[in-house]
């Protein structure tokens, strides 16, 4: 699953969009080079569909920058590794 289909639901410019994915990217290549628990296949999904939710609600506010993007969608994972 990539953030696209959850982006559908909302609207952001192209230029928001490619930010976003590739902030999604990161947070979960980040998760799965840590050999994080939650980027195990058998919690791959939700920690995906989490990471990409939590990445649109940000930009909802207003976050454009990527690196925040990435480090606040990791924080809430923080806790459960």
């Amino acid at each position: 699953m990539s953030i696209l289909r959850l982006l559908g639901k909302h609207t952001f410019d192209v230029d928001t969009t490619i930010i976003l994915a590739s902030a999604f990217d990161a947070a979960w290549l980040s998760l799965q080079i840590s050999n994080s628990p939650v980027a195990a296949d058998d919690r791959a999904t939700e920690t995906r569909d989490l990471l990409a939710q939590r990445i649109i609600e940000v930009a909802q506010r207003g976050e454009r920058d990527k690196r925040r993007l990435v480090e606040d969608a990791l924080d809430q994972f923080v806790n459960s590794i």
